[in-house]
């Protein structure tokens, strides 16, 4: 069986601001995309780089009005200094979060689509 490659896709309104943050954010490399080029922004992980194959970002005439379900969790190592780059690109902090596994902070993008930017946790001793 072929292993899938996954990609997920962002609706937006302005194509061109959540896509320039996400780059930026993501470190991943603008592609064109196929078919309509107007209405899809397309960032490709770089080679060799594990994790998400791919992120889209879709323009949609309709403005976000609801949390959504679903939303990417980005891991860093020193999750002060991801939350502060992630802010200077636009990026707005909503919450932090404790708990006894690792601390979060639940931010969004320029757009207001939420993520969670996660400290990954240290090894015990």
């Amino acid at each position: 069986m072929d292993e899938p490659l996954i990609g997920v896709t962002l609706d937006c309104a302005d194509v061109d601001l959540v896509a320039a943050f996400w780059e930026q954010a993501l470190g991943y490399e603008p592609r064109p995309a196929p078919g309509d080029t107007a209405q899809y922004r397309v960032l490709f992980a770089p080679k060799g780089r594990r994790g998400l194959h791919h992120l889209t970002l879709q323009q949609v005439p309709e403005p976000k009005t609801a949390k959504v379900r679903g939303h990417l969790d980005l891991f860093f190592t020193d999750l002060d200094a991801a939350v502060e780059r992630l802010e200077g690109h636009g990026a707005t902090v909503l919450a932090h979060d404790v708990d006894d596994a690792f601390r979060s902070v639940v931010m969004a993008d320029p757009e207001g689509n939420e993520f969670c930017a996660l400290e990954i946790p240290r090894p015990a001793g």
